[in-house]
């Protein structure tokens, strides 16, 4: 399993209709094959920056979405809103081992 982490800034004004915007995006992207969850977030203390955490079974999904056409379309969309490109953070899970022995 991968966690992608989506940044972008929006321009001041525009933040309602990126909203509406990106919940439509987040509708087509919970189709995806390979997708399992996402959560949307804005920056408590700079509320025109907003995250978007996703999981994927694996990178191979992740960038079959990235690069779909349906992405691609609903990114023309959001893109008058954005102040600057798209951040994108992949992230794999740590697996820790630990001993459990009663003491």
């Amino acid at each position: 399993m991968i966690r992608v982490i989506i940044e972008r800034e929006i321009a001041e004004g525009l933040e309602e209709f990126y909203e509406s915007a990106i919940a439509d995006l987040l509708g087509v992207m919970a189709n995806a094959g390979g997708y399992q969850s996402d959560e949307s977030l804005v920056d408590f203390h700079r509320p025109n920056h907003y995250v978007v955490v996703t999981r994927w079974v694996d990178e191979a999904a992740w960038n079959r979405w990235y690069g779909s056409s349906e992405r691609q379309e609903l990114l023309d969309v959001i893109r008058p809103f954005l102040l600057d490109q798209e951040k994108f953070t992949v992230l794999r899970q740590l697996i820790f081992h630990r001993n459990q022995s009663s003491a």
